[in-house]
């Protein structure tokens, strides 16, 4: 003990850090915001993120923009991540009901409903990146430096993280608004719609509620009608054929006589074709209301997994130095379908089907072993992580839609059955000109010969099997997988 006491007596306690070096003594002795003040803070907080949010996943489907599909897939999930981290922080300081699905203010529901029914793309970044993202960073910002750094520490902590999401946010907003410059600069109504914006969040009292509210009564522009939801996916110009069916991935893939160095352009071509599976899950989590907020907090997660893998695809061609513009004939007939013609919960069903068959062992694990032993480590390595994500992707399943049957193999025989009713017009397609199916293979397939330097194997290169007659699972999974 002496010992122990003579160790202590050589530390500077001056030294050390006061209140375990969140903030000094003075501060903390400082009085600050109360706990019902801090709540509706969190509460409006909250709504913005739900906000932008939704009108990220509203908007994704029918964006044509590649990049922008992106974005908004990867800025839902830091949304909806953000909103979860309030929603747990009021649950600890309140009791249910929370009343976190209440609207804290009409002003502030009305910025919100205006940004959401922008009709051009311009418009809608210039609403999103420009106004209400800056503004939920400068509120953020105002309550960390207010609420007390001692009693409110745990709120201090998220709102550190909040604004890191939302920075990252803005400074790839800032990106996507020079691409879009000359068109703000040619819309001569921007200026006004952007100050009736400011007005609404004037009136509101700002993103917190507690700004001077002005006597203004600022009228809508673009929401005067509800927003419609548009289910149909849209592609920029870049997607020459979106139409085409013309060769079928799974077959190629699942040949045994093909070369698995082959399989890895087939299958980067598979990984970029996925960006219809944000776009057919924009419409489930959007469509769907009478889920908990988990449930939209997984579905959003999977659907920000899903725009990373079409982008692993995006970057496996670039590292082989093949154009995907010109030789890759990237369809969205899948998503089309599934949208159009199937309920949000049909949709849903054939989601985990295809997840569940992707478990097998001729799933993931098949194309991680095929990137394995191709000798290309960029393509080992996204088939790695693809397989990780379908861990997850599965659990996601198994807890929003499996649960609802009795019994696994009534899940799977009602996914077959809702993917069965899902119609592709081959022929209307080719008689409305909108496609001839080409089958766009060999010329990929020579390219790739002719930049790596191999010799094409002919069986190889004649490849021709199209998707005229089967579904894209290559065939039934079976409930046990």
């Amino acid at each position: 003990m002496n010992g122990s006491l003579d160790y202590q007596r050589k530390v500077d306690f001056s030294k050390l850090p006061q209140i375990a070096g969140i903030c000094s003594i003075d501060e903390a002795a400082e009085s600050g915001l109360s706990v019902d003040i801090c709540v509706k803070r969190l509460k409006r907080i909250h709504y913005s993120f739900q906000r932008l949010w939704n009108i990220l996943l509203s908007r994704l489907t029918a964006e044509s923009i590649y990049e922008l599909k992106m974005c908004f897939s990867y800025h839902s999930h830091l949304c909806a991540e953000n909103i979860t981290l309030a929603r747990d922080r009021v649950a600890e300081m309140r009791h249910p009901p929370l009343g976190l699905e209440k609207i804290p203010n009409t002003h502030l529901q009305a910025f919100f409903d205006e940004i959401l029914s922008a009709p051009a793309t311009h418009q809608l970044v210039i609403g999103i990146y420009k106004i209400a993202l800056p503004e939920l960073v400068k509120a953020l910002n105002e309550h960390l430096s207010q609420t007390h750094p001692l009693a409110d520490a745990p709120s201090r902590r998220i709102l550190r993280l909040m604004v890191s999401d939302v920075e990252d946010m803005q400074s790839t907003g800032k990106e996507i608004l020079s691409a879009f410059e000359q068109h703000i600069s040619e819309d001569l109504t921007l200026e006004d719609w952007k100050e009736s914006l400011r007005e609404f969040l004037r009136c509101a009292g700002g993103i917190l509620g507690n700004a001077v509210k002005p006597d203004l009564k600022p009228e809508r522009t673009f929401s005067k009608k509800s927003f419609k939801f548009d289910k149909t996916p849209k592609r920029d110009y870049r997607f020459k054929d979106p139409y085409n069916m013309g060769v079928h991935a799974e077959k190629f893939l699942y040949n045994p006589s093909f070369s698995d160095r082959s399989k890895t352009l087939m299958m980067y071509f598979k990984r970029l074709r996925e960006i219809d599976v944000p776009e057919m899950m924009a419409s489930i989590i959007v469509e769907v209301v009478d889920k908990p907020w988990s449930f939209h907090r997984d579905m959003t997660r999977q659907l920000w997994d899903e725009a990373r893998h079409a982008m692993m695809g995006e970057a496996g061609f670039y590292k082989s130095k093949i154009d995907w513009t010109e030789l890759v004939r990237v369809n969205f007939t899948w998503s089309m379908g599934l949208n159009e013609q199937l309920s949000a919960i049909e949709r849903h069903a054939v989601l985990w089907f295809i997840e569940q068959g992707l478990m097998s062992k001729t799933g993931k694990r098949y194309e991680w072993e095929v990137g394995q032993s191709s000798g290309d480590k960029l393509c080992e390595l996204f088939q790695d992580f693809d397989w990780a994500d379908e861990v997850l992707h599965a659990r996601i399943g198994r807890d929003w839609y499996v649960k609802d049957f009795e019994t696994l193999e009534k899940a799977a025989q009602y996914g077959s059955q809702c993917w069965d009713k899902v119609v592709s017009d081959w022929e209307l397609w080719e008689k409305n000109k909108l496609t001839e199916h080409e089958n766009w293979w060999p010329q990929l397939y020579l390219e790739y010969c002719k930049v790596t330097g191999i010799e094409p194997i002919p069986e190889e290169l004649n490849y021709s099997k199209s998707y005229r007659d089967t579904r894209a699972d290559l065939q039934r999974i079976s409930a046990s997988g």
